[in-house]
């Protein structure tokens, strides 16, 4: 099954901007792209190989971001019981999907939600 470009484009740019913070590592478990910040996952990346709809997971404890990123269409609570700590799982081939943007906001939440503080010092600091 073909990824929709304008979705591989997007979640390219939240990979790339995922990585870029700092500390940051990407890992593959269970067959799906990561990132991870001192061994805690911050972001689940999912597949780009169109083997499975293309999405984000981020955490997210700020309770406007949390219910504005449920409102995104398909979005839901992750699964696994991650859900109920605040993680939201955000599809990113559906019509009306969240920009890059937002997206990469999304994502530096959790990050900062992950990171110990001198990671978050240092991310201040750029």
């Amino acid at each position: 099954m073909a990824v929709p470009r304008s979705a591989l484009k997007k979640w390219e740019k939240v990979r790339e901007f995922a990585l870029g913070m700092p500390g940051a590592a990407e890992e593959f478990p269970w067959g799906e792209t990561v990132a991870k910040v001192n061994k805690k996952v911050f972001v689940f990346l999912g597949v780009s190989d169109g083997s499975y709809p293309m999405g984000v997971t981020v955490k997210l404890k700020d309770e406007a971001a949390h219910a504005h990123a449920l409102t995104c269409p398909g979005a839901e609570p992750a699964g696994y019981g991650l859900g109920k700590a605040g993680w939201v799982s955000i599809p990113l081939e559906q019509k009306g999907a969240p920009a890059a943007e937002l997206l990469c906001d999304w994502v530096e939440e959790s990050y900062r939600t992950i990171a110990p503080k001198r990671l978050i010092a240092e991310l201040d600091a750029r």
